[in-house]
């Protein structure tokens, strides 16, 4: 590579570095800043830093909650995503039948369907099955966007496993599901944890059904309390950032711990026949 071209590179790195990191630096140094600091005077004075703000996020507000509802919503989701998804991204590209690449079409056309679109029918089935302001309530929407991603994903993945040690466990007496369990799912695993942490991801984002399925704060996920925040005559934007940066951190540290898998995983899953 030309001297020019990694220049190149190194420029556009710490441009999307510097365009990533700045954001969220601003935000962290605002939330420990009184608010009449916010806006207008410097953040960087250590004079003026102050915990007010996350003292009164989980004394007053008890931010815990919506917390935790994030945690059992998304986890429950990605789990049970994941694994309807692998189930049937195996089944597509292991048996044969006619039309998997319509399959495949018709599964890629659910995921990029507009949420807003399904919301008033969801809401009255959920309202006539009594899951309204429930945890299965706001799971089982999920799914109808979590699955989708999940069997497209997982599906790439599988693709590069040779099927030529399938075929030789099967020969050998063992059933799909002892292939699936003991032969596939540990070479694939790092396509299968890319697919979990971007699952994850996206419900712990989603804000639309988690405000469309929920009516207080016993169920209201984390982007949802956080959207509630506003006051009658004010915004209290020093809870709000530092609502956000405390909703970043079990994402960041998800990411952290399994950054090696995802780049594996992703790396294998964009790499063709």
């Amino acid at each position: 590579m030309s001297p020019w071209r990694r220049s190149l590179g190194a420029a556009a790195t710490t441009l999307l570095v510097t365009a990533g990191v700045l954001p969220v630096g601003a935000a962290l140094m605002a939330s420990f800043n009184p608010e009449s600091r916010i806006f207008g005077a410097p953040l960087l004075d250590f004079r003026a830093l102050t915990l007010v703000h996350y003292r009164a996020l989980f004394e007053t507000r008890d931010f815990w909650l919506p917390i935790r509802n994030s945690l059992i919503v998304a986890g429950s989701t990605t789990v049970l995503a994941v694994t309807i998804g692998g189930l049937c991204a195996y089944s597509i590209e292991r048996l044969m039948f006619r039309g998997k690449a319509v399959i495949l079409a018709a599964v890629l056309a659910v995921s990029v369907f507009p949420q807003i679109a399904i919301v008033s029918p969801l809401y009255l089935v959920l309202r006539e099955v009594h899951l309204i302001d429930t945890y299965p309530g706001v799971v089982l929407p999920y799914l109808t966007f979590a699955t989708p991603l999940s069997v497209w994903l997982l599906a790439g993945f599988l693709r590069q496993v040779p099927i030529e040690i399938e075929e030789a466990a099967l020969v050998d007496g063992a059933s799909r599901l002892q292939v699936l369990g003991r032969i596939v799912l540990p070479i694939a695993m790092p396509g299968v944890m890319a697919t979990a942490i971007l699952t994850f991801l996206y419900c712990w984002n989603e804000f639309l059904f988690a405000l469309s399925f929920t009516l207080g704060p016993e169920r209201q996920t984390v982007p949802v309390a956080i959207a509630l925040f506003r006051g009658q005559y004010q915004v209290p934007w020093g809870q709000v950032l530092a609502a956000a940066i405390v909703a970043t951190i079990p994402v960041a540290f998800l990411v952290m711990i399994a950054q090696r898998r995802i780049v594996q995983g992703l790396t294998a899953g964009s790499i063709k026949k």
